[in-house]
């Protein structure tokens, strides 16, 4: 048997840098061949130095020989840590009483800076350039004497603003960051190693400052929503060979200028002027006489936090796979692929040319660029070239939505290989993957993780492209559980957690965006929009349903600990904003862009409340808070039953009669089980009326196949899923959609685009579905008794629509995977597999079940599904499905 310990991390990162939590999750994964591989004891050491280690000496912690099978969210538990030191740690486990330890390589996490006393920086900024609606992005440098070799050498640093930072001539800084808080209370700290950057002698740091979201376009709040202009924030500490060090930051004596980003906005795009480069400026050398001192601002109340979030980063590139000339002389460029980032431009030309990109998602049927849609944005980036060979522009501090690009005043015949497409948005490793025998499936999953890399972006945006780009709780929440299943998300959304904590409003109500960014303000003294909703159910709830979801893919009980006290309150504002526990319809979103139906916002309001009650009895018994645990259930109870007294009536009608009243009635647990039998019917009628089509929207689009699926109707849930009229997600499909459109009718062959004034055609709301293709369609299920995939529950729902599926998912213990195939004869093949040092239970549908390693089964009272409890390793499994007709379609199972 080989054991070997991979994919070690501290706070879920590989070798993390400037961490200010004070005691450090620790996590590792087992990799064996062999199976029922199971951790026994493990032993934790952590250093100060990477000699000391090499020596297994642990001199911070060692946690000698503990008994224990977890490898996942082990807290530090050593001495102190130290602002600005970095610390080495490695593992050692057993995976038998008499097996041999096995230690994994050694790893490193730093610390940042801990106090505010450690911060010596000053804000640094440069005066705006009187008579310009819009700055140019300002240049800041300091040149710097390093006294003797550099051992070790870290920079903090942020903005109010984004910024990109360079060390001796080099990009060290990920983009747009620090990313986007609510600046008035906090700001996140980067940390960068530019030990390999330095040199004894002559050293310059440079920072370009762009105006982002601090002082920016905010979507259609405008800009200057938190200040005027943008400051840098930095600080090197730098460690000679001699033990000496020294401490550099910004202050007065450093130099400013503009350069060639004469703007560059968010919403409104950039314009960069390559005849006002100033080459070499970010070097040692650079005469900069002619520079200005900066302009320094006394201080910032807000919190200094280590960076939660993941960078943002460009992680692939996109060739374009047609171009044609318009009769206007420009040339549209078709990407294949609605994307989100930007293009990279070549061209050669004169001294002076001024060269256009224009993006959009979309084309009329002229073949003209649909730009309406953008309402207020403008996705144009403008290039005016130096002259005298070659050049290369890419923006800096503005992001598109787009799948056409218009090139507007190019000096000759461009190709294919003129421009590329840079995809870019927060880098959240993938994760999940799901092929099955139908194309059209499989693109809908594309659509799906398509449409989560283009609007996760520091917060998960609404839409990439018009003036909007906001972080919806509402949208986020409804597709937070298959946003855990495409990719790892857990920093992410840790960090959208503290933005919608540091929104909730004094009464206790979480807000309907996060960061606010002055969208209270706006919506309650906006007369034209009236609405005046102190909260939205499904919006403010996420406050509660993110970090549930979070411990239950991740087993992370800390995002509980630490947020509990606010999502009491949460629950607490509910009760008092209730009359007999039933919530008001002064809600102004309900089950926003559903079709054809009108869901009763007073009952989608009390649905809601019920289901953060319900979640809230979990997360206090998690915690072991008894009481709170007795009181929630007890709150639960009651309001489930005023729900069923106010709006349910003798036949398990409920009030609305549309698919989301019932769908969110019966996954939230609110019938009793007579009821919950009449509901399904309604559901289920109400589908069959509709020609086999959906109505529901983006809160109830979510919960429409798994509440069909768990209540009978999987038949139903699958003719959903594959429904190619309109409305349905295939319809878009049909019509080219490579992205998931925010309304169903988008666009449509009898009508045409829909209304521009909202019309986003990169929107992952509607893509909740693959939460259902992943937990049921593959049956990869986690288990709140033993949460992050520690336990799993592999429970398949074949169709006899679709004759395979291979599925995989990356949780913090290694690759889970589901393959099975269905044959026409009735035949099922199920093969999984578990990683090391978790277990689980697999239900395999069907009769005359078989595993090829003889395991012993238990049975459903009908008998048609076998369960098997299993260790890690691959297992296969055979059966033979049950062939009906029901509603005019195969069903198997």
């Amino acid at each position: 048997m080989s054991v070997v310990i991979t994919d070690c991390r501290t706070e879920y990162l590989a070798d993390p840098l400037g961490l200010d939590v004070l005691q450090p999750r620790l996590f590792w994964k087992i990799a064996s061949d062999t199976r029922n591989v199971n951790q026994s004891a493990y032993r934790l050491l952590v250093s100060a130095s990477q000699d000391s280690l090499s020596r297994n000496v642990g001199e911070m912690w060692d946690s000698g020989r503990l008994e224990s099978d977890q490898s996942t969210h082990i807290r530090y538990d050593g001495a102190p840590l130290a602002s600005d030191t970095d610390y080495f740690w490695k593992v050692c486990v057993w995976t038998g009483k008499d097996s041999s330890p096995v230690w994994s390589k050694p790893q490193r996490w730093s610390m940042g800076i801990l106090s505010r006393t450690g911060w010596k920086a000053l804000w640094i900024g440069r005066k705006a350039d009187p008579g310009l609606e819009r700055q140019p992005a300002p240049l800041f440098r300091k040149e710097f004497h390093a006294a003797a070799d550099v051992r070790r050498a870290m920079v903090y640093v942020t903005a109010l603003g984004i910024y990109q930072l360079r060390v001796n001539g080099e990009i060290v800084s990920h983009l747009f960051a620090p990313g986007w808080t609510d600046y008035n209370k906090r700001v996140q700290i980067q940390a960068f190693d530019v030990t390999s950057k330095l040199h004894q002698g002559s050293n310059a740091i440079g920072a370009v400052l762009g105006e982002g979201w601090y002082s920016g376009t905010v979507g259609f709040l405008h800009d200057k929503v938190y200040g005027e202009r943008p400051f840098l924030f930095l600080q090197m500490s730098v460690e000679y060979t001699d033990d000496t060090k020294e401490l550099f930051m910004t202050d007065g004596s450093w130099k400013t200028a503009d350069g060639p980003i004469r703007y560059s906005d968010f919403i409104k795009g950039e314009l960069y002027d390559a005849t006002a480069e100033r080459p070499g400026w970010d070097k040692a050398g650079y005469d900069d006489a002619d520079w200005q001192l900066p302009d320094i601002r006394p201080g910032y109340n807000g919190l200094l936090t280590a960076a939660i979030e993941p960078p943002i980063r460009i992680t692939r590139t996109q060739k374009p796979i047609s171009v044609r000339k318009t009769e206007a002389g420009t040339y549209i460029y078709d990407m294949g692929q609605n994307m989100v980032g930007w293009t990279e431009l070549t061209v050669t030309g004169e001294h002076g040319t001024r060269i256009t990109l224009s993006h959009a998602e979309m084309l009329n049927p002229d073949g003209t660029l649909y730009l309406e849609n953008l309402r207020e944005a403008v996705q144009q980036d403008h290039y005016i070239l130096k002259g005298g060979g070659v050049e290369r522009y890419e923006p800096h501090f503005t992001f598109h939505g787009f799948r056409y690009v218009e090139l507007i005043g190019y000096p000759g015949e461009p190709d294919l290989d003129t421009i590329i497409g840079k995809v870019v948005h927060s880098d959240t490793p993938v994760t999940g993957s799901l092929t099955t025998s139908d194309p059209m499936v499989n693109k809908l999953y594309s659509n799906i993780t398509w449409g989560q890399r283009g609007n996760f972006l520091s917060v998960p945006t609404d839409c990439p492209q018009r003036d909007e780009r906001l972080g919806w709780t509402g949208d986020a929440q409804i597709f937070a559980r298959a946003a855990t299943y495409n990719m790892d998300v857990s920093r992410f959304f840790e960090k959208f957690i503290w933005d919608m904590i540091d929104a909730q409003q004094p009464s206790g109500a979480f807000t309907d965006v996060a960061p606010d960014a002055g969208w209270i303000r706006h919506k309650m003294w906006n007369t034209r929009l009236n609405w005046f909703a102190p909260d939205n159910a499904g919006w403010g709830d996420a406050g509660v349903i993110i970090p549930w979801t979070l411990y239950l893919m991740y087993g992370d009980r800390r995002i509980l600990e630490t947020h509990y006290d606010a999502m009491v309150r949460w629950v607490e504002y509910l009760i008092s904003m209730s009359d007999h526990l039933i919530r008001p319809a002064y809600a102004n979103y309900g089950d926003w862009l559903s079709i054809d139906a009108d869901t009763p916002k007073d009952v989608l309001a009390t649905a809601y409340f019920a289901y953060s009650t319900k979640v809230m009895g979990l997360i206090s018994e998690t915690l072991g808070k008894t009481g709170d645990q007795r009181r929630f259930e007890q709150l639960f109870d009651d309001i489930s039953a005023a729900f069923r007294q106010a709006f349910v009536d003798a036949q398990g009608r409920i009030h609305g009669e549309t698919q989301t009243v019932y769908v969110l009635a019966l996954q939230f647990g609110l019938l009793t089980p007579e009821q919950r039998l009449q509901a399904a019917a309604h559901l289920a009628d109400d589908i069959r009326a509709r020609g086999n089509r959906l109505s529901t929207g983006f809160l109830g689009v979510g919960y429409l196949l798994p509440a069909l699926t768990d209540h009978g109707y999987q038949d139903l849930a699958y003719t959903l899923l594959l429904q190619e009229e309109f409305p349905s997600w295939m319809y878009s499909i049909k019509h080219g959609a490579t992205t998931i459109w925010e309304r169903w009718d988008g666009w449509t062959e009898h009508n045409g685009f829909q209304t521009p004034s909202m019309n986003s055609f990169n929107h992952y709301s509607l893509g909740s579905v693959g939460e259902w293709m992943f937990r049921y369609m593959a049956g990869l299920e986690a288990d709140p008794e033993h949460p992050g995939f520690k336990h799993a529950v592999i429970q398949p729902h074949p169709d006899g629509r679709i004759t395979s599926l291979q599925a995989s998912y990356d949780s913090l213990y290694g690759r889970h995977e589901v393959l099975w195939e269905a044959t026409e004869s009735g035949g099922f093949q199920l093969q999984v597999t578990i990683p090391a040092n978790t277990t689980a239970t697999v239900h395999v549908p069907g009769k005359n079940v078989v595993s090829e390693a003889s395991l012993t089964p238990s049975y459903t009272s009908d008998r048609r599904t076998a369960s098997f409890q299993v260790g890690s390793g691959t297992w296969a499994f055979t059966s033979q499905l049950a062939r009906g007709q029901r509603d005019g379609t195969i069903v198997i199972g």
